[in-house]
């Protein structure tokens, strides 16, 4: 019997008026599977990653997630299911440091973010789970620096730590080497690299050599539809892909 995927778009389409940005995709997540999503920009990559995330509604079409629709779930309600995501931009409390923004990721995750009767130290478990996941992204020399004072490339792992405490099944990289020198992006991938190997993770980005290095598959998206999917050694050979995203003749 073949494994249920974790994640499922089933013709999913997305139109902004007389506008449509994502036309009929479908595709399928196995459970810890490495999948890139490329394309040329204006492809709709985060149209869609908004539609999965819940942040979108579709037009039409359905997303399933372990096999439960969850077309009609929010945001929210996703998060909660076990889709994670990272954005474009950093969206942190800047003011706030390293260690509060992940624990407070987790105190909401544990359903404990408005507890106002009880003092936010007295939840040591939290407190050291947020340790735990600030050293696995590498920052754990940084806990007690504010937000605003981390380098962009620290914010973004940061980013991470979040959604990962948010103990996701799933989880979405918009562009995670984004406004980062190139000289550090080898740090970015080498975390994405050691993620649990069971949380199935769809990285967008135009970074072709990080592309290349990370995804076990790599599905191709043009004018909001999918023009090919294949392993990375078949969409590096691909004719078409070179022609519309590679720009060759």
């Amino acid at each position: 019997m073949n494994e249920q995927p974790i994640l499922e778009a089933r013709k999913l389409n997305k139109a902004f008026g007389s506008l449509t940005v994502t036309r009929d995709v479908n595709m399928s997540l196995m459970r810890g599977e490495r999948r890139a999503l490329i394309g040329p920009n204006g492809a709709g990559k985060t149209t869609f990653v908004n539609l999965l995330s819940g942040r979108f509604a579709p037009s039409s079409g359905s997303i399933l997630l372990g096999g439960a629709d969850v077309t009609r779930a929010d945001e929210a309600r996703r998060s909660k299911l076990g889709i994670g995501r990272t954005f474009q931009i950093t969206s942190l409390f800047p003011q706030l440091t390293a260690h509060k923004n992940v624990f407070l990721a987790l105190a909401e995750t544990a359903g404990v973010g408005f507890d106002m009767l009880r003092c936010a130290s007295s939840y040591a478990s939290l407190h050291d789970r947020a340790d735990q996941l600030l050293d696995q992204v590498g920052l754990s020399s940084q806990a007690e620096t504010p937000v605003q004072r981390l380098p962009y490339g620290q914010q973004r792992l940061i980013e991470i730590a979040i959604a990962l405490a948010l103990e996701p099944k799933v989880l979405l990289l918009d562009e995670p080497a984004a406004g980062i020198p190139t000289a550090e992006r080898d740090v970015i991938l080498d975390i994405i690299e050691a993620l649990p190997s069971d949380i199935a993770v769809l990285l967008i980005d135009h970074d072709m050599d990080l592309v290349f290095r990370f995804a076990q598959r790599i599905t191709v998206l043009v004018h909001g539809a999918v023009l090919v999917e294949g392993s990375p050694t078949e969409i590096a050979a691909n004719q078409d892909v070179r022609d519309v995203y590679l720009g060759e003749k």
